[in-house]
């Protein structure tokens, strides 16, 4: 991917750093600081994207689906991110933000073990 493309979604991925919800906050401060040696990034940008959390050295891909995504066109729009990931090498996982909210801890023990399959 050209730098110049990628450089476009910066300032989208730093307002969006600020501006979390509460299952992405929660899930942050489960992956943030390495556990097990697995790095997270959040809000990373790529391609014409802005990913949730990104772990480059397994090349994961975590996105957390709240109610909206089940709506309108997203699901569609979903499918498409997914796919244009997949080509790239990136594996995405999907989680349910009622997941996240129900037990963060969990869920980012699940995503770390993933991580460290790959």
């Amino acid at each position: 991917m050209p730098r110049k493309m990628q450089g476009r979604n910066v300032p989208l991925a730093r307002a969006l750093r600020l501006q979390m919800s509460l299952p992405e906050v929660l899930l942050w401060q489960e992956l943030r600081g390495a556990p097990d040696g697995v790095k997270f990034r959040r809000q990373h940008p790529i391609g014409h994207y802005v990913l949730d959390f990104y772990c480059a050295n397994a090349k994961v891909c975590v996105e957390v689906d709240g109610f909206s995504h089940d709506t309108g066109d997203r699901p569609e729009r979903d499918l498409l991110r997914d796919e244009w990931l997949d080509a790239q090498g990136i594996n995405v996982l999907r989680i349910a933000a009622s997941d996240v909210l129900k037990s963060p801890a969990e869920i980012a023990q699940a995503i770390v073990r993933h991580c460290l399959s790959r």
